[in-house]
């Protein structure tokens, strides 16, 4: 263990979010050293070896396999969500009302239901000066973050439509095992929940404004796969397809999938504007297609390596040119959550921007329900002013 005095923090889950999370909370006081260095306190999950395991490699202080005993403890003030989707409500809830700040891993929760309930126990525990954030990640990558503040400067011009996919192929062998994502009771749904979360939660940050209206589709390519107990039925989508509408009348085309052969973990935005456009491939996380005809008459498309300390996040890393990686907007992330627990604030993205995030979701799939027919999303209600 280090000797931080700041924040004791309980990480729940130890797989792949789990290590995501973990790796963050070990760097970032390396990375951020004006935030408080938390205490890696608590890792809790249900295999004592491979928790012990995860623990040893992390610098976690203790373990626990019970995430009840671990959400009242006097030496935790936060509890970092990172279980499967149909979890993430009890355990929040439970943390709120102990009195604990808490992150939950996207997305927030399973159903629209569960988003509401933890909504308004987050603005009753506001009251009390706890912080919570839903973990979207993605905005902080510094390129993203970049495109995000020259939309906003009008950069671009008036955005008129946008394309979005994020295209995975993890699931195209038809022999790959079942798992809880493909689960309805456990994952909610599948890519649209697990992917397609990130893609609406980028056009809500991306553009500030929500979506509006949602037509969708829905398919499962593979219906069974092969279970610890014999073949088991996929109850969830492999690929989903939408069109949204914005308040203002943008509308975006939305592909996401786990069954796209050759991509890796392709999130690909294209934003286009009255006087240009912008793109985006996590695959080249580093970089930012720009056409700026304000300041290029002719036009064309310049690659823009968003390294340089002047871009968002990127005082707190490397020399320019010195590119980042995945890993990098976890400890982005944690050094955000830490800076509002420190100044009592809330931070961004909120439990409500989570919700909203659901009610896109609910309505793509209502909508997928009633061949692809239009479906109003609810408009989000007014929340806190985020820090």
């Amino acid at each position: 263990m280090t000797d931080a005095t700041g924040p004791g923090v309980a990480v729940v889950g130890y797989s792949f979010m789990g290590k995501a999370h973990s790796n963050a909370w070990r760097n970032v006081g390396a990375f951020f050293p004006d935030v408080p260095r938390p205490r890696r306190q608590v890792l809790v999950g249900r295999d004592p070896a491979a928790l012990k395991t995860a623990a040893d490699r992390y610098g976690w202080a203790d373990t626990a396999t019970d995430w009840r005993d671990v959400v009242t403890r006097d030496d935790v003030d936060v509890v970092d969500i990172c279980t499967p989707g149909h979890l993430h409500a009890e355990i929040a809830l439970a943390a709120l009302e102990a009195g604990k700040h808490v992150l939950v891993e996207k997305p927030l929760a399973n159903t629209v239901a569960e988003s509401e309930a933890l909504v308004a126990a987050a603005a009753a525990a506001a009251e009390r000066g706890v912080v919570t954030m839903t973990g979207f990640n993605y905005r902080r990558v510094p390129a993203l973050a970049l495109a995000r503040r020259m939309i906003a400067e009008g950069r671009i011009g008036t955005v008129r439509q946008v394309r979005a996919s994020y295209l995975q192929d993890w699931l195209v062998d038809e022999a790959a095992p079942m798992t809880w994502r493909l689960r309805r009771e456990s994952a909610g749904s599948g890519v649209l929940g697990d992917l397609g979360s990130h893609v609406v939660d980028q056009l809500h940050h991306l553009l500030g404004e929500p979506v509006v209206a949602a037509s969708g589709h829905l398919r499962t390519f593979v219906p069974e796969r092969a279970g610890d107990h014999g073949p088991e039925p996929v109850t969830v989508d492999d690929a989903a397809w939408a069109t949204l509408e914005t308040a203002s009348g943008v509308v975006a085309s939305v592909e996401v999938s786990r069954m796209a052969t050759s991509r890796k973990n392709a999130l690909q935005l294209e934003v286009y504007g009255t006087t240009g456009s912008l793109s985006f491939d996590l695959e080249r996380l580093n970089e930012l297609g720009v056409d700026d005809r304000a300041l290029d008459p002719d036009g064309g498309v310049r690659r823009v390596l968003v390294t340089e300390a002047t871009h968002p996040y990127l005082d707190a890393w490397w020399p320019p040119g010195h590119t980042l990686g995945w890993d990098s907007t976890f400890t982005s992330q944690a050094a955000d959550f830490l800076t509002a627990v420190a100044n009592r604030t809330q931070p961004s993205p909120s439990f409500a921007d989570g919700l909203a995030v659901q009610r896109v979701l609910a309505a793509i799939e209502e909508s997928a329900g009633r061949s692809g027919a239009r479906v109003d999303v609810p408009a989000p209600a007014p929340t806190p002013q985020e820090s």
